[in-house]
């Protein structure tokens, strides 16, 4: 039975979009069935590998409102072992769609249970806010990732989610666990990416991924070609640290053993 992690954040711009198509990635190239659900009306992650959004026929939007089965409406990366529900614009105004519906927070669960054989991992791209798509989001996954950006507003806000994650813990998914902190967009040049980086693993210490995401031009240019890192540029950082960040969370979950010199995480 696969994995369901949601990589959650209300603060926008901080990587979760980029670290879930590239973690994505990185996973199906160790030989991982993976699958993505993009469940942000943006609609980034959908665009981020390959799909022209306006050309969707059916996304997320329709599991959810209309209860069409998940199965019907994956679609196939050039990636092997990578594929996509995608998301659509119309998810914008699935949450007052919902008030309405009996156990609404689990309604993306229950979508989401029908693929867990046929996956290893199934990574849930959030959208920036804590709404109803989020809570089901949560609420839906075995674990949490929660992306950090290096920059000074980093811990703002943490609280907030932490507290929502908590919430729904209690109510809603007591096996929901964090499966780690995430630094991203980390410039070992300056003094406040390494302030911000000490001060998160002073607070959260063993949950914090040893795997740091470093800034790399790579990394922001892959999304406009419709590519994950990897197969814009498999010898960049970016690629680098998302393979290690795949590796790491293999090693957490007892997926791999790696040696020794494997576990130089950071690039």
């Amino acid at each position: 039975m696969g994995k369901i992690i949601a990589l959650a954040n209300q603060k926008g711009g901080v990587g979760k979009t980029t670290t879930t198509i590239n973690l994505a990635a990185s996973l199906a190239v160790l030989e991982q069935k993976v699958l993505i659900v993009d469940a942000d009306p943006q609609a980034n992650a959908t665009s981020g590998i390959g799909f022209d959004v306006k050309k969707v026929q059916s996304s997320i939007y329709e599991c959810i409102i209309d209860e069409v089965d998940p199965k019907k409406i994956i679609l196939k990366s050039d990636i092997d072992n990578l594929d996509l529900i995608p998301s659509h614009i119309d998810l914008v105004g699935a949450e007052i769609e919902m008030l309405n519906l009996p156990n609404r927070e689990k309604v993306l669960k229950h979508s989401l249970e029908k693929l867990k054989d046929d996956y290893d991992f199934i990574l849930i791209d959030c959208s920036p806010s804590l709404g109803l798509i989020t809570v089901n989001s949560l609420t839906a996954a075995d674990s949490v990732i929660i992306p950090v950006q290096c920059e000074y507003f980093a811990l703002e806000g943490l609280g907030k989610l932490l507290n929502t994650i908590k919430i729904i813990q209690n109510r809603l998914n007591p096996s929901l666990e964090i499966e780690g902190f995430l630094l991203t967009m980390f410039d070992p040049r300056l003094n406040l990416s390494n302030q911000v980086y000490e001060e998160v693993k002073r607070h959260f210490q063993e949950m914090v991924f040893e795997t740091v995401i470093r800034r790399n031009v790579k990394l922001s240019e892959a999304p406009g070609y419709g590519k994950p890192v990897i197969l814009y540029d498999a010898s960049s950082k970016g690629a680098i640290n998302h393979m290690n960040l795949a590796r790491e969370i293999l090693q957490r979950n007892s997926l791999t053993k790696l040696t020794s010199d494997q576990k130089v995480f950071n690039v």
